[in-house]
């Protein structure tokens, strides 16, 4: 569906764009902006930036820890992955993590930090303990989106160029597999269940559903949000409720993003949020999402419940990823 456009409020001396904010259950959430070289910090109560922190150059993937005090942040030019306290964003370390990390995932144990290298058609692990790098696999060409499976016996790793998804077993760290995809994978996530992977294709325009235990592509998702041209169609980011009966995928300069009912794999809605959602995350009860628009620098809460954007706030240039806190 497509809803009308937003009416303009102004909201604790920042200008917002949204109608009569929702109660959210509080929370903080971390924007990185690529352009801007800095990260937003959000009070989600009441959609207000309370921080900017300066950080290293290019940031891109973000993510908290598994205990949730710590920030890590790719900084692509740096080559490294920050490492700041949540609290204050006081740089704790700068971590070796390869040739240009973009996307990373911190292990499900907490000991590791698994990093797409775009630039190294590799996969890297740092052991975050010891602040080093613990071992590296190739992987195919321009390799982004990465993430563990929920058992830990697998690490997906996208292959841009190649248009494949390397499939790491993490007993023998080798390739064991790969999965043909349609064109420029840039996401990967596994289902809360870990029965399914859903890869984002973005020059393909869907998410493509795969099978962990074949590692065969299982079923392709295509969109067609209304009065939007198939080539702005571009399929990034995925995030899953906690549930797992629903995933919100950003649909890249479509403007848009796609609300999925995962059971049938059917499109449930399509809802306008800022230019050129990269990246999103959900609040932890799933209700919702916030939404990095890379090309408006902005972030939109939106409701996914009654699929309207209840606020658009101002974020650094080119908000890329985003990570939430409760």
């Amino acid at each position: 569906m497509t809803l009308p456009l937003p009416c303009r409020a102004l909201l604790g001396g920042l200008l917002l764009f949204g109608t009569a904010t929702a109660a959210l259950a509080g929370g903080t959430a971390y924007v990185s902006n690529e352009r801007g070289n800095s990260v937003t910090v959000i009070d989600l109560d009441s959609r207000t930036v309370t921080a900017t922190w300066p950080v290293g150059k290019r940031p891109r993937g973000i993510a908290l820890s598994r205990d949730g005090s710590k920030v890590y942040i790719a900084t692509g030019l740096d080559n490294a992955v920050e490492v700041r306290d949540r609290a204050s964003g006081r740089l704790l370390a700068s971590l070796p993590a390869g040739q240009d990390p973009e996307q990373f995932f911190p292990s499900r144990d907490g000991k590791l930090l698994f990093v797409a290298n775009e630039d190294d058609a590799a996969a890297t692990a740092i052991d975050l303990a010891g602040g080093r790098v613990a071992w590296q696999v190739p992987v195919g060409r321009e390799p982004e989106g990465i993430t563990e499976s929920p058992d830990g016996r697998w690490l997906v790793v996208t292959s841009e160029d190649q248009h494949a998804l390397a499939w790491i077993d993490l007993a023998t760290r080798e390739v064991a597999a790969e999965t043909p995809t349609e064109a420029r994978p840039r996401h990967v996530e596994f289902t809360p269940d870990g029965r399914e992977l859903w890869a984002a294709a973005e020059a393909g325009g869907v998410v493509q559903v795969v099978s962990p235990q074949t590692r065969q592509v299982i079923a392709t998702i295509p969109f067609a949000p209304p009065g939007v041209a198939a080539y702005k169609i571009l399929p990034c980011g995925i995030r899953f409720t906690p549930d797992g009966s629903r995933a919100v995928v950003a649909l890249g300069r479509a403007n848009h993003v796609a609300v999925i009912d995962v059971a049938s794999r059917k499109v449930l809605s399509y809802l306008p949020v800022g230019g050129r959602p990269w990246h999103l995350a959900l609040t932890p009860d799933g209700a919702t999402a916030l939404v990095a628009n890379g090309m408006s620098d902005t972030v939109s809460v939106v409701d996914l419940a009654s699929g309207q954007t209840t606020a658009t706030v101002p974020a650094g240039a080119g908000p890329w990823g985003v990570a939430i806190a409760p």
